[in-house]
Formats: structure tokens, sequence, C-alpha cells
């Protein structure tokens, strides 16, 4: 199978790239930058290209079977629209190559509702402060992204992780189809999740979340290294 991988040289997307490869898929890792994508293999195609660009974008899926998107944009107050305008992108070039595979990286920050375990300074004053003030318009756009990508009869499935943390090993994850009630997603699960979606034909249409169980965070913990950081 050939995967195309945009946002490939962030944090999920390397991994996703490595598991890939590793399963012994062919990879186009589309990255701005491609001097500085620190993988490299027999399989592996590493596409300087930007999903904002349409030409770019059709360029790089050509030959795909299946797209997995792991784009990120760093918190900030202006507008975003790097995740709606790039998937509308992949999906206008996937259609004229006849490519019908796609998973997304989106937030259950898109969609936030309480967390039975989480108490009440995580589910009324932490989560809201960064899915409305801290990273709105990143989550606006995400928002507007799964709006284009619902919109279309693709085979696509939006994928909602919770807060994103660094494991070293894939772990026993569970992805199941809307809200999981549980706050964190390790990002060698969620790149392992997607790779299973361009796999197979499971949670076709669906929007599911990726759940971590193991050696998770606390919230300050999160926020410091993750929300408060570059992504």
């Amino acid at each position: 199978m050939r995967i195309i991988v945009f946002g490939a040289n962030g944090p999920t997307g390397r991994l996703l790239t490595g598991q890939a490869l590793a399963a012994g898929h062919d990879v186009v890792a589309v990255t701005r930058r491609p001097e500085e994508f620190p993988i490299a293999g027999d399989r592996l195609t590493v596409f300087g290209g930007d999903v904002r660009r349409a030409d770019s974008v059709l360029a790089a899926v050509a030959g795909g079977d299946a797209v997995l998107s792991t784009l990120g944009v760093p918190y900030g107050r202006k507008p975003i629209d790097t995740y709606s305008l790039g998937v509308a992108n992949i999906v206008d070039a996937m259609c004229r190559n006849d490519i019908r595979r796609i998973a997304v990286v989106s937030s259950s920050a898109v969609d936030p509702q309480t967390f039975a375990r989480a108490g009440f300074l995580f589910n009324r004053v932490i989560q809201p402060f960064i899915a409305e003030f801290l990273g709105k318009t990143v989550y606006d756009d995400m928002r507007r992204m799964e709006s284009v990508l619902t919109a279309t009869d693709l085979d696509w499935t939006i994928v909602r992780p919770g807060g994103l943390y660094n494991l070293p090993s894939v772990t026993d994850y569970t992805m199941a189809q809307g809200h999981l009630d549980h706050r964190y997603t390790a990002r060698t699960d969620l790149a392992a999740a997607l790779l299973r979606l361009a796999e197979s034909d499971v949670f076709i249409r669906q929007i599911v979340g990726v759940a971590t169980t193991v050696e998770n965070p606390t919230v300050l913990q999160l926020i410091r290294t993750e929300a408060l950081a570059k992504r």
C-alpha cells in the first residue's frame, strides 16, 4: 500500500511514517521542509510540499492508496485555516486521483464533553480554558475541517484524540466511535490507530476517539509540555 502522510514532520507524523514503513508500506511523507525530515528508507519518498497549495497537494497524492493527515498548528490568537483549507485541497486531489480512503486527526476539544472521572476543576475550568481560549482558533478551524470532510462521499474517518503525550511504544489502546471517557492519547497509539484505519475499512464515515490508559500525565504536566509548547 502507498500511504500519503500530511504533517509528516510533526511528532505524530514521524511516528506514523516509521510505523508504516516498518509494516512494509510505501510512504510519501509530505512536509514543507524536506531537508529537515529525520527518517530515510527505500520505501520512503520525502515530498516537499505545502498542504495550503492545491497544485502541491495534487502532485503529492498521485499514485496513493490512502491519505492520512496529522497536520498540526500551534496555539495562537490569529485566525487559522490550515486544517480546513488543507483538507479541502486534499479532498479535491483525492477525487482527481480516484483515492477513497482518508483519516484525519482532529481533537476531542472540538466537541467538549465532561469526563466522569475528571472532576470539577478539569471539566469546568481547565477544559473550557483550553478549548475556548488558549486553543480557540485551532479548534474552530478543526470544526471547519470536519465539516469539509463529512460533506464528501469519501471513505473518511475523523480521529479525535485526547490530550497528546509521548510514550516509547504502542500500548493496548482503545479506539471506538464517539466520545471516550478518557482524557489522554499517546502519540504512538494515535499513529498506530491511523495506520490501522489506512489498512482496513473499519469506522468508515465515523468519528472516533483514541484513548491510552497507561502512564498518563497529570493535567498540569500536559499543559506545561503540550498546550503551552509549540506542537
